[in-house]
């Protein structure tokens, strides 16, 4: 399969990390690709009992001999990269064979100043965004005053448009937030720092890719955020500000739909979420905080506690249809060992009535109350188990119960965060 995508069918927080790393290291992987949000995302690979956390680098980047490549749609900040790359230098991880986008948007100091601000004034109704920059550098882009990663080579340019995008942003922080206003020249300056060690990694990257696909060599898109972070299809506004379903890999590493073979859906036994918005399995009780417990449930990126609930299948479907999704990678099936009954939503009831899909409206949603059905446990450890037939019966009928209602097969199972903790249920 020389196409590959992989990405997020919840919240986020799935375990995309693993999944990339997985196929990476089985499938002779020749590019790493990440097409859309910036360093808001998070992903913990765990390799010969290390473990590894990226944010803005593909989960690729520690797999030798696989090119990485941060597409067009990522928002680059060059210091949250410079300090990641550095990080993994200094544990000896070899990250030379990094490739950058030219038309990758640039996200400047004032991008995570302004998100912050915002995000305090809005005060109840706050996002929950990272405040690292990503909404108003994508707004800039979609804006047209946007800065480019080619820009970082020519002053002349990069001082216009540092110009024209302050302009109003000043405005915006002096006259409402009570603000100081930013100086074009303290941008302009650091963000040429950047550049002669960006200068490099930078290419055409979508040139790079086609041409690859074009010579048989395979390609992993990897996904940041999720399905219900979709800026378009997600709980809106509670999401992110780029497309990270499977169609926005093909405007964010510029390759055409037909170019993609295989799409991978990532998804947890239970469910996550972190930030505001509606969450309708949502547990407050002692399960809620045994999830979060046994998971190890904290933002990669953010350090934030993730709220838990139980699995949610109207979730799933709704993963499968917007994505087209050929199969799912279920994550951390082990958590669930705890308990002698585990619940599944299979569908949710609003207004007294039952609804099996994604309500259409953000307050049908709200208002959704899960339908349970609810499954024997298997109260055992099952993170030692290699092979799928390893699992007791009735972990192995919980996995098969999930690809019943989810509308796609399951095609591997995770029982641990380490390379060799994932059973492969469908060759």
């Amino acid at each position: 399969m020389p196409a590959i995508v992989v990405l997020g069918a919840q919240w986020g927080d799935e375990g995309k990390g693993k999944a990339t790393d997985l196929l990476a290291t089985t499938d002779s992987i020749d590019f790493v690709v990440r097409t859309s949000g910036g360093h808001n995302a998070g992903h913990t690979i765990v390799v010969n009992g290390e473990k590894y956390a990226t944010h803005l680098l593909p989960s690729g980047i520690l797999t030798p001999g696989a090119t990485s490549v941060i597409a067009n749609g990522v928002v680059v900040s060059p210091e949250a990269l410079f300090r990641e790359l550095d990080g993994l230098l200094a544990r000896g991880v070899e990250v030379a064979d990094l490739k950058v986008s030219a038309n990758a948007h640039v996200i400047a100091s004032y991008h995570a100043t302004i998100d912050k601000v915002t995000e305090r004034f809005l005060g109840k109704n706050q996002i929950g965004t990272t405040g690292r920059g990503i909404g108003p550098a994508y707004a800039d882009k979609i804006n047209r005053v946007g800065v480019r990663i080619a820009d970082l080579f020519d002053e002349k340019i990069l001082r216009e448009k540092i110009d024209a995008a302050l302009d109003v942003r000043n405005h915006l922080l002096t006259k409402v937030y009570n603000r100081r206003a930013i100086e074009v020249d303290a941008v302009v300056e650091e963000l040429l720092s950047y550049a002669e060690r960006l200068r490099p990694m930078v290419c055409d990257t979508s040139l790079l890719l086609n041409q690859a696909l074009d010579a048989g060599q395979t390609v992993l898109f990897e996904g940041a955020q999720a399905t219900m972070l979709d800026v378009d299809h997600g709980t809106y506004p509670f999401v992110t500000s780029s497309n990270p379903v499977a169609g926005g890999v093909c405007v964010g590493a510029g390759v055409g739909p037909t170019r993609i073979d295989r799409v991978i859906g990532v998804i947890k036994a239970y469910t996550t979420r972190v930030g505001s918005g509606p969450f309708p399995t949502e547990l407050f009780d002692e399960d809620g905080v045994q999830l979060r417990t046994l998971g190890g449930e904290i933002g990669v990126s953010t350090g934030r506690t993730r709220r838990c609930g139980w699995y949610d299948a109207v979730v799933a479907r709704y993963a499968s249809r917007v994505n087209g999704l050929t199969e799912f990678f279920l994550t951390k099936l082990d958590i669930l060992g705890a308990w002698d009954r585990i619940p599944v939503c299979v569908a949710y009831e609003i207004d007294g009535k039952r609804v099996d899909e994604m309500p259409m409206t953000q307050t049908e949603f709200h208002h959704a109350t899960p339908v349970y059905e609810f499954f024997d446990g298997w109260k055992s450890d099952i993170s030692g188990c290699r092979s799928f037939e390893d699992l007791p019966k009735n972990a192995q009928a919980y996995v098969q119960a999930l690809e019943e209602m989810s509308g796609a097969k399951i095609w591997g199972v995770g029982v641990g965060p380490g390379r060799e903790q994932t059973l492969v249920v469908h060759e």
